[in-house]
């Protein structure tokens, strides 16, 4: 079993810059793929970004040139840098871990991320 647990969510306005993190717990080494994904009201969830143990890395197009996905490995932590952000940009943001071998992903609990114009 794997634990997500996401935190720095918040309200910022368009232009600003926020940092969220995903503290994991439990049997990481069975995580093959780090991710974040998003849902916004009303819209489907969508992918973010994802990290895989080979430093892969893959990014949505909203994503793309204005957020970074990274890893603490000694802290089991991974992070979502969030850039220039857009009214567009807000939604509750969810951690992912994808198992190396076979089993359902694992999901955190969602942060919000509010954008105001």
């Amino acid at each position: 079993q794997v634990q997500l647990v996401e935190s720095g969510g918040d309200l910022v306005q368009a232009g600003g810059s926020l940092r969220l993190s995903c503290a994991a717990s439990g049997s990481i080494f069975t995580v093959g793929t780090w991710g974040w994904y998003r849902r916004a009201p009303g819209k489907q969830r969508e992918l973010v970004a994802t990290l895989m143990s080979d430093g892969t890395t893959n990014y949505g197009d909203s994503a793309k040139g204005r957020f970074t996905i990274s890893r603490d490995n000694a802290k089991s932590t991974v992070f979502l840098q969030m850039n220039r952000l857009k009214p567009d940009d807000t939604a509750v943001y969810y951690c992912n871990a994808q198992p190396r071998w076979v089993g359902s992903d694992y999901w955190g609990q969602g942060t919000q991320v509010t954008v105001s114009s």
